[in-house]
C-alpha cells in the first residue's frame, strides 16, 4: 500500500444546492462528506489545488487518506468517490469514508496488465480487457492503489479471468466471481471482402471454344 496522504478541510455549513456549490468553487474549494465508523455525516470543504498535490504521483483517487479537519483529530479515510465536472474535469464532490484501521473493508481496485501476450506479438491475435475493476476485501493499511497481472503467456483463445489473479491469501480475499473474465486474446479478424476476392480469384476460369462460321450454321 502507498503512504497515506494528509489532506486539509474546512467543516462546511448545512447549506446545500448549486448555488452554494458554485460558490465554493469560485473561491477554489468543493464540497465533500465524511461518513463511517458508526459517526454522523460531516460536511466538508477541501482546497483543490492541494487536492490534486497532494494526490500527484498515485495511480487512482481510490486511496488511504489522513484527513485534517480543521478544530478535529486527524482521520484515516478511503477517498470513496470523486465527481469530476465532464466539461472541465474539476472536482464537482467528494465522499470520504472513515474507516477503523482493524476492520476489513471491500473495495474496487483496478487491474492493470503487463507484458505483451505470445498470442499477441507471436500469433496476430489481439487482446481484450473485459473488466478493468477487480473487487477485494482487506484491512485499510493493506489496501493496494491497483494489482498488475502478467498476461505475457496468454495464447490465442486463452481467458484470464478473476480467479487466476494470485493475491496474499493471507491479506485480501477476491471478492469479485472468480469466472469473471479480465483478460481475452481473440484471434485475428479475417477480412471478410478479401476473404471472398481471394475466392473468387482461384475459382477456375472456363475458356469456351470459339466457334467457326460454319459450326454455326
Amino acid at each position: 500500500m502507498a503512504t497515506a496522504v494528509k489532506i486539509s478541510a474546512e467543516p462546511r455549513s448545512g447549506k446545500s444546492g448549486s448555488a452554494e456549490s458554485n460558490r465554493l468553487r469560485k473561491s477554489g474549494y468543493f464540497p465533500g462528506v465524511v461518513y463511517g465508523a458508526g459517526k454522523d455525516v460531516q460536511l466538508v470543504q477541501v482546497y483543490e489545488h492541494a487536492f490534486h498535490q497532494a494526490l500527484v504521483g498515485h495511480h487512482s483517487e481510490h486511496v488511504m487518506l489522513d484527513l485534517e479537519i480543521q478544530g478535529q483529530e486527524v482521520k484515516k479515510v478511503l477517498l470513496q468517490e470523486v465527481q469530476h465536472n465532464p466539461l472541465n474535469g474539476s472536482i464537482l464532490h467528494a465522499d470520504f469514508h472513515e474507516v477503523s484501521m482493524t476492520e476489513t473493508l471491500v473495495v474496487e481496485v483496478s487491474v492493470e496488465p503487463v507484458g505483451t501476450p505470445v498470442g499477441v506479438s507471436m500469433q496476430g491475435g489481439l487482446l481484450e480487457q473485459s473488466s478493468r475493476i477487480l473487487e477485494i476485501e482487506c484491512l485499510p493499511g493493506d489496501l493496494m492503489e491497483f494489482i498488475q497481472v502478467d498476461i505475457s503467456g496468454m495464447n490465442v483463445g486463452d481467458v484470464l479471468t478473476a480467479g487466476d489473479v494470485q493475491l496474499d491469501a493471507a491479506k485480501y480475499k477476491v471478492v469479485t466471481d472468480p469466472e469473471q473474465a479480465l483478460f481475452v486474446v481473440t484471434a485475428p479478424k479475417v477480412d471478410e471482402d478479401s476473404t471472398a476476392e481471394g475466392a473468387e480469384a482461384t475459382e477456375p476460369v472456363v475458356l469456351k471454344e470459339k466457334k467457326t462460321e460454319s459450326e454455326e450454321g
